[in-house]
């Protein structure tokens, strides 16, 4: 381990001045010594312990403290913890270092890194040999046949179903509008209502004035279907009884924050502590299909889509209470006008 520890010249070079400032007490104490014996250059040497204080003061301040402060930058970076932190160090190590991060920048581009997972979901969509021609027709002639046969409640589930689909499979890489998000919600919602009936409900309040201007602001697809998707499936199906499902939309000057709430089984405290922690965390690779399948997984996935997209100011974070329910605040930037790709 020790052996493990000499390879970095941060230990080598603190070890250095250890010994170096340890070899300078002896000597003064050794020195003083001789001085109280001889009782010759006291004042002198006095004089030199304050200077010695001095440096070393001097040396906290000017060095150690900037040190400890780009340490914890690089060790909240090695854990996921901060990504534009790496690239805003007030006191890198050296000039080389300083280059190093710049070029790790220019780099390390969000849109490839974007890029480079929308391919892995794409690679996924094959892998499960979804097509979507196919099975738009099949949905298609299955409503063509419930409605000939006169079964109007197939025809329309089986219309949201396949609204659903092609707003889902479609055009992954858009920024789509408020207003998209909440009519797929609504698709969503028909859906799941032939399996939970009037147990479920869903309600969407606007905590604003100008409801029109809200719905026409951008935010990335598929943000609030897992959302909706984990309240039901974690909250309210274990639940006995009826249950809700609002969606409060309410604007700052800079932001659009989206609560989604339930009244359902809620969770742990300890279970909500290991979720916002991991929501805290950034992470480059917000597809993940080995990942765990426990509750929390896909808003984990969505949460970091926001941060890669928009920065760690943004994102979500869970509030709960056992039997009580469980709120999730999804804040993002107020973007509007013309249709940007992600």
């Amino acid at each position: 381990m020790k052996r493990y520890q000499s390879r970095f010249l941060s230990r080598r070079v603190s070890l250095f001045l250890l010994l170096l400032f340890t070899y300078i007490c002896l000597l003064l104490l050794a020195l003083l010594l001789i001085a109280v014996s001889s009782k010759d250059y006291i004042v002198l040497l006095l004089f030199g312990f304050l200077c010695l204080a001095g440096l070393l003061y001097f040396g906290y301040r000017w060095v150690w403290l900037p040190y400890q402060e780009t340490e914890k930058v690089l060790q909240l970076f090695a854990s996921g913890y901060t990504l534009q932190g790496i690239y805003e160090l007030r006191y890198p190590f050296s000039p080389k270092m300083e280059n190093t991060l710049k070029k790790l920048k220019a780099h390390l581009n969000t849109n490839e890194l974007i890029s480079a997972t929308r391919k892995q979901a794409q690679y996924l969509a094959l892998q499960n040999q979804i097509n979507p021609h196919f099975l738009y027709n099949t949905l298609e002639g299955i409503r063509g046949e419930a409605i000939a046969a006169g079964l109007d409640n197939v025809a329309e589930m089986t219309e949201a179903l396949a609204t659903f689909f092609r707003y889902t499979i479609s055009n992954v890489e858009n920024l789509v509008t408020l207003e998209d998000e909440l009519t797929n919600i609504e698709n969503y919602y028909i859906i799941q209502q032939y399996r939970f009936g009037e147990r479920l409900n869903l309600s969407i309040v606007y905590d604003c004035e100008d409801r029109e201007e809200i719905l026409k602001y951008r935010m990335p697809k598929l943000t609030l279907q897992p959302i909706v998707e984990n309240s039901i499936f974690h909250g309210i199906e274990r639940k006995i009884g009826r249950g809700n499902i609002r969606i409060k939309i309410e604007t700052t000057p800079k932001r659009l924050i989206i609560t989604v709430s339930d009244d359902g089984m809620g969770m742990e405290e300890s279970r909500l502590r290991e979720l916002n922690e991991k929501l805290n965390i950034q992470s480059l690779e917000y597809v993940n299909p080995d990942g765990e399948k426990k509750g929390g997984i896909a808003i984990i996935n969505v949460n970091n889509r926001i941060k890669l997209l928009f920065g760690e100011q943004y994102g979500i974070v869970l509030y709960s209470t056992v039997n009580v329910g469980t709120d999730v605040e999804i804040t993002l930037p107020l973007i509007a006008g013309e249709e940007k790709r992600v």
